[in-house]
């Protein structure tokens, strides 16, 4: 938490420095598509008599930044992510493909002359929803967190490598055995720490 707070406030003062300087400089439209693919560790709080879990969440997916840039160097955006990660979770041997999906603010800096990038992005929603694997099928929900990125850009094509943390704070259990459920069991939280790395085309119009 403290980490997401400085990242915040750093960026404030970068909007702030850049909006000051911003006299007689481009505004415009900000876009960037971007394929990626993540390499995440997962951890389960499960009740009694189940233990804690550790598992994974590894997979390709799709991202796309689109809100407003200042003079080619600072932009601000809404950063949506859909990915189609295989989850793995060790307790109740789960292995089944999955959707995920996170959204938030994001803001950043970008410096034309030689190319890198610094971001962060503020998750303020989203959810993971693995397939049914053996007699169970949850979905997490009430994603919240925060992403972390550099990159560096050559020409229309960015080089990027994310670190991302993700807490989902509502677990439904869907189905167990034969029997459907559709029980939220708010006892039951998910935390995700993944790497991501991405090829993005961040365009300024």
């Amino acid at each position: 938490m403290k980490l997401k707070n400085v990242l915040m406030t750093l960026c404030l003062v970068l909007i702030k420095g850049q909006i000051a300087n911003a006299e007689g400089s481009n505004l415009g439209l900000f876009v960037e598509p971007a394929l990626t693919y993540e390499l995440g560790t997962a951890t389960v709080d499960y009740p009694s008599p189940l233990s804690t879990s550790s598992g994974s969440s590894d997979g390709f997916g799709l991202g796309a930044k689109f809100g407003f840039h200042i003079s080619e160097a600072f932009f601000v955006a809404l950063d949506g992510r859909y990915s189609m990660p295989q989850y793995k979770d060790s307790s109740v041997n789960y292995d089944a493909k999955s959707v995920s999906t996170n959204w938030g603010p994001v803001v950043g800096i970008q410096m034309p002359n030689i190319g890198l990038r610094i971001w962060g992005a503020l998750i303020l929603g989203g959810e993971l929803n693995p397939e049914k694997s053996g007699s169970f099928d949850v979905a997490f929900k009430k994603a919240s967190g925060y992403r972390i990125g550099t990159g560096f850009r050559i020409s229309a094509i960015s080089l990027n490598l994310e670190y991302q943390q993700l807490k989902y704070g509502e677990t439904t259990l869907e189905q167990i055995g034969p029997f459907s459920s559709n029980s939220a069991l708010n006892s039951v939280t998910l935390k995700n720490k993944s790497w991501i790395a991405s090829v993005s085309f961040p365009l300024e119009l």
